[in-house]
């Protein structure tokens, strides 16, 4: 009869697991949502991925690997369609043409990464997108 309490008492140890989500869209709505999960709570890392989007046409996401708990990932616009996400240990570049495209960069584009859009990061209570400044390049 005891044992029946035992996945109460499992509880909090539950709750120190990340399993978040935030979205940002642009214009042309093309969205871009990085989830977050934490399936272990004694890990001080995530599982990271990435949802593209551009509705009602496509939507796909990707695996983007494991990073710290406490990292920030920064989303540059590239061209209207490109789109580069740099996070600990990894670049990758996306489209929303097919929201197929998902390339692994070792460095930066051509010219650059093109124009800060914002950072997703842990705000005060929740996982937020905080948009750059509008003269970020």
């Amino acid at each position: 009869m005891r044992l029946r309490h035992l996945p109460l008492l499992l509880l909090p140890l539950l709750a120190g697991c990340i399993d978040d989500r935030t979205a940002f869209e642009t214009e042309g709505n093309q969205i871009f949502t990085i989830i977050r999960e934490q399936p272990l709570f004694w890990k001080k890392e995530v599982n990271l991925y990435l949802v593209v989007a551009r509705m009602p046409d496509c939507m796909r996401r990707h695996s983007l690997g494991k990073i710290s708990s406490e990292s920030s990932v920064e989303l540059w616009q590239y061209r209207p369609d490109t789109f580069v996400f740099k996070f600990d240990g990894g670049m990758v570049a996306t489209e929303t043409r097919t929201c197929e495209g998902l390339e692994k960069l070792d460095q930066d584009p051509p010219g650059g990464k093109g124009t800060l859009v914002g950072t997703y990061e842990q705000g005060k209570d929740k996982f937020v997108f905080t948009p750059a400044k509008a003269t970020s390049r």
